[in-house]
């Protein structure tokens, strides 16, 4: 099958090309030409070189496929820089459902997040919408929503080697984050993180499973953990005992807020707030798609030793 791909440069990108090419798949993958170097397995796909808002190279590769991936998503945005969610969540999708109704491209799957809503965030809500988008299409959609997503980053920006660099590895203890004035509950927000290469498994394994038109799979690991059990995990995995202590989250969210129109600093408002909402799920994707997830553990986490 030859598959349209959308967000194939970033950190979950390549190992979905990973799983399209093991599958015997053809990749015809949208790069930007200064992230070509970013596509690790690039000699292997068929890449048009452009953005999301380019119709022509979009129609093009239309053209060429059998079915769409779209994988696009921030975690932070810079409006001043013209990097917004409404233009990578939303507007995005809604070129690309578009001109997959014109050239009769059916197939549709999209990387949405666990937890979106209408009322969320400007990430949850973006997100959410381009869900309603794609419901309302005449495709045949298929929408993933993983909890957090670990594995080895291989150069790009992944959760656990991020933690450990902008908090976990500052001379300073670890912040049990909580909401109010008393710390009763501090650190005690919740997670099912899931392995990176079984999300891309899931994404190539409903391309040809008719089962799977029409549902949107909330996408989580086996384990529960807390937000402190999280710290110990990582902090074990590259040998550190890091010291925690709790951390009212209101003035930090206030320095964000001053702050997180800078690149440098290492959160923004939005994502504090989304992560003290915590990201479980409950999930029976794996036993539907016959995927062995990979455990969040110590040994799944020792690409944090490199």
């Amino acid at each position: 099958m030859k598959v349209a791909f959308f967000g194939g440069t970033g950190f979950v990108g390549n190992y979905i090309v990973d799983e399209l090419l093991n599958a015997s798949h053809e990749p015809h993958v949208l790069v930007r030409p200064q992230n070509v170097s970013k596509l690790i397995q690039s000699d292997k796909c068929i890449m048009y070189s452009g953005d999301i808002e380019n119709d022509a190279v979009i129609i093009d590769m239309m053209k060429n496929s059998d079915a769409v991936i779209y994988n696009i998503g921030l975690i932070r945005q810079f409006p001043k820089k013209g990097i917004t969610f409404e233009k990578l969540h939303y507007e995005g999708v809604k070129r690309t459902v578009k001109l997959a109704e014109t050239a009769g491209v059916k197939r549709y799957i999209l990387m949405s997040a666990n937890g979106v809503k209408m009322n969320g965030t400007p990430y949850q809500t973006t997100k959410y919408l381009a869900e309603q988008l794609l419901k309302n299409s005449s495709l045949d959609w298929t929408i993933f929503r993983p909890s957090l997503i670990f594995g080895d980053p291989r150069s790009a920006i992944e959760f656990c080697t991020q933690l450990k660099k902008d908090m976990l590895g500052l001379p300073m203890p670890a912040p049990l984050f909580f909401n109010g004035l008393i710390p009763k509950n501090a650190g005690s927000f919740s997670f099912n993180p899931v392995h990176v290469t079984d999300v891309a498994k899931c994404f190539v394994r409903v391309l040809e499973k008719e089962s799977a038109i029409g549902k949107t799979y909330e996408v989580g690991g086996d384990r529960t953990v807390m937000w402190k059990e999280l710290i110990k995990t990582i902090t074990s995995a590259y040998g550190k005992n890091k010291w925690t202590i709790p951390a009212p989250v209101f003035p930090v969210k206030i320095l964000a807020k001053l702050l997180d129109r800078f690149s440098w600093f290492p959160i923004s408002a939005d994502q504090l707030t989304m992560l003290t909402e915590g990201n479980t799920c409950s999930s029976d994707v794996f036993e539907e798609l016959d995927v062995k997830p990979i455990e969040f553990n110590i040994e799944s986490l020792q690409f944090l030793n490199e």
